[in-house]
């Protein structure tokens, strides 16, 4: 598994399938120059997640138990 498919099952095991849906599903996961990001359908902008995949991990926990807006 590498680390794009790690974090997309961070997500879907933190929000769960029905809290996230297809948002999460089809979650644009990418790294650029300034870490990982990613995009969720219906969100403008992307989610900045951090520069590695422990930061990453970390970043979407937090997401989560703000709910994402998804909830």
């Amino acid at each position: 598994m590498n680390d794009k498919e790690k974090i997309r099952q961070i997500l879907m095991d933190a929000i769960g399938e029905e809290g996230c849906g297809v948002a999460c599903e089809e979650a644009t996961i990418f790294k650029d120059d300034q870490g990982w990001k990613m995009m969720l359908e219906g969100f403008m902008e992307p989610w900045p997640l951090g520069h590695t995949l422990d930061e990453a991990v970390n970043s979407i926990r937090e997401y989560a138990a703000m709910g994402f807006g998804l909830s």
